[in-house]
């Protein structure tokens, strides 16, 4: 079986957003929902994303991690930001044109001073947390993936399997490389909320005709 990890990453709750648009998204459910239907059998998993929600790839990594048949991970053309912590779930092949790009976690905040030192607190543990994946496959030490985190590194196929992030170039298929900015397929959180509020107000409104007809 081949499962694709195209698209942004984001949570199961908000996929169905994303589905409303019709962006390309995955998210955990979707990819567990594949293992289960896999039961087993040889799993190829193929990525060409460009990040998205930390905690939603962190789900998925260990949902590959955990898979009780013979899984591949093959990078086919972007692993960035959340999606290079999912090509780290286990054997790993990336297409001689394919990158990964790995850097500090980010998030946004509104607040005086306190909250945005405690911000900072909160994106230094989180890059100590997915520094975790990048640490297990390389045998790096934490403080160099760290460093490498910082500087927002870009990574051909060549340094990913120098660097041990990778465990092979791809013989079989030579794959176009283009070019994304990693993150640009999320929503903002104003329009995820938007949605929400229209969801439920959708929801609503048909109850109420549900009521209508009845009387």
């Amino acid at each position: 079986m081949i499962i694709e990890i195209n698209g942004v990453i984001i949570s199961s709750d908000e996929k169905w957003i994303y589905d409303w648009f019709d962006i390309p998204a995955v998210c955990p459910a979707d990819i567990k929902d594949k293992l289960t239907e896999a039961n087993g059998e040889d799993v190829i998993v193929t990525i060409n994303s460009d990040g998205g929600e930390i905690f939603a790839a962190s789900e998925i990594y260990e949902a590959l991690r955990s898979y009780a048949g013979n899984l591949k991970i093959k990078v086919v053309g972007l692993a960035a930001s959340a999606a290079s912590i999912v090509a780290c779930a286990g054997y790993s092949e990336i297409a001689p044109t394919a990158m990964l790009m790995i850097h500090n976690v980010s998030s946004g905040a509104h607040g005086d001073y306190h909250v945005m030192d405690k911000e900072s607190e909160v994106l230094q543990q989180a890059n100590k947390a997915i520094a975790s994946a990048y640490v297990k496959k390389t045998g790096k030490p934490r403080q160099e993936i760290l460093d490498i985190m910082d500087k927002e590194t870009w990574i051909t196929a060549e340094e990913a399997v120098e660097m041990g992030l990778i465990d092979k170039i791809s013989e079989a298929t030579v794959h176009k490389l283009v070019a994304a900015a990693y993150g640009s397929g999320l929503l903002s959180r104003a329009v995820i909320e938007k949605m929400k509020n229209q969801k439920a107000a959708i929801k609503a409104q048909a109850q109420l005709d549900l009521l209508s007809l009845k009387i």
